[in-house]
């Protein structure tokens, strides 16, 4: 089988909430999708998706995946989508870095190769665990009042893991902190996520002051050595996320005891077929995970699913399910949440339809 061409749709996404915000003021109304198609000649086509939380949270943006994908796709016909280490090699020795570019052409070769053996994703990635995974919901920053208010919303809908947007003014997020704390129950889990956003004395200010509650630290600082720093500094439970994007920082993690869990976000490593080595990393080291992606409409929660749905129950920690946070649905069969939870598809491949009377026509095919 061979790569016949390669399309290329943009979609916009809008939030149920209006926007979404989170450390230093950043904000996003409106995610910006891209969508990538993989045909080949054996008449099987794959589909694939990559949406970067717009330019300003990790080194990606939306315009950059078009654009990088122009350059590398042309490069990958003829090639074999069912060899993807031969793939994933390929498209690295063609484009130097810039993983997430990469990341909804290997998902859509993962889709071809679960339609071709007629399996889902899922029992290819590992097989899957357990009947669902769980969900954690991002709660968008607002004032304490209006976290613990929207909290309380979402855990009427089911779920019990909560990611609190912190990341901003001290004082602000240690009020933020305990106020969604206490209208939470036993067994629930708080995240406080600062998504890099807190200089180490802030970090510091807050780790200490919040030393009583029941909540984990996420990636309070930019650089993993500043986050190091706070780790030896405080008992609560550490995710590490923004500077875990490589099999190298998971090692150093692990060796500096550096993190409780982390994060694996699909497009930072590149697609589904890196994402799948730091998971079976993490499993191998004993470190628990949160498997999801930068953000995505209903492809990446379908991939989502998938690599979660084929953890090890033990080791996830928790995922999460995009789709429920747009107004936009591209495609019939992802995942759907119920009571806090979702499960990967059961058909071939990822399971998923791309509704083409959203998508529109290709911005650009090869």
């Amino acid at each position: 089988m061979n790569i016949t061409g390669i399309k290329v749709y943009q979609v916009d996404l809008p939030l149920h909430e209006g926007n979404y915000s989170w450390s230093e003021g950043k904000s996003v109304a409106v995610f910006d999708s891209t969508v990538v198609q993989v045909e080949t000649d054996a008449g099987v086509t794959g589909f694939g998706e990559v949406c970067p939380l717009g330019p300003v949270y990790l080194p990606a943006y939306a315009s950059g995946a078009r654009a990088g994908i122009q350059e590398l796709a042309p490069q990958l016909i003829g090639l074999d989508p069912l060899q993807l280490q031969a793939l994933n090699l390929a498209m690295d020795r063609t484009m130097k870095g810039h993983p997430y570019v990469k990341s909804a052409i290997d998902m859509a070769c993962w889709d071809i190769l679960g339609k071709v053996a007629g399996l889902p994703v899922c029992s290819l990635l590992g097989g899957r665990y357990g009947e669902d995974v769980v969900l954690y919901r991002a709660i968008s920053q607002r004032s304490a009042v209006e976290m613990a208010d929207n909290t309380t919303g979402y855990r009427a809908e089911g779920y019990r893991r909560f990611q609190l947007k912190v990341g901003g003014r001290p004082d602000e997020d240690i009020d933020r902190i305990r106020a969604v704390r206490e209208i939470l129950e036993p067994g629930d889990k708080l995240i406080a996520d600062a998504n890099t956003g807190w200089l180490q004395h802030e970090a510091m200010r807050v780790v200490n002051a919040v030393r009583d509650v029941d909540v984990y630290i996420e990636q309070p600082c930019a650089t993993y050595d500043q986050c190091l720093s706070i780790r030896r500094n405080t008992n609560l439970p550490f995710v590490l996320d923004e500077v875990i994007d490589s099999i190298d920082a998971i090692l150093r993690g692990a060796a500096d005891h550096a993190m409780d869990a982390v994060n694996i976000k699909i497009s930072k490593f590149g697609g589904l077929t890196k994402a799948r080595q730091a998971r079976d990393l993490c499993v191998s080291l004993g470190i628990a995970m949160t498997i999801e992606d930068s953000w995505g409409g209903d492809i990446i929660t379908a991939a989502i699913a998938h690599l979660a749905h084929s953890t090890p129950t033990e080791f996830l920690f928790t995922s999460t399910d995009f789709n429920s946070y747009v107004t936009t649905s591209i495609a019939d069969g992802a995942p759907q949440r119920v009571d806090g939870r979702m499960a990967a598809s059961t058909a071939p491949g990822l399971g998923i339809t791309p509704k083409f009377e959203v998508l529109g026509d290709p911005v650009w095919a090869c």
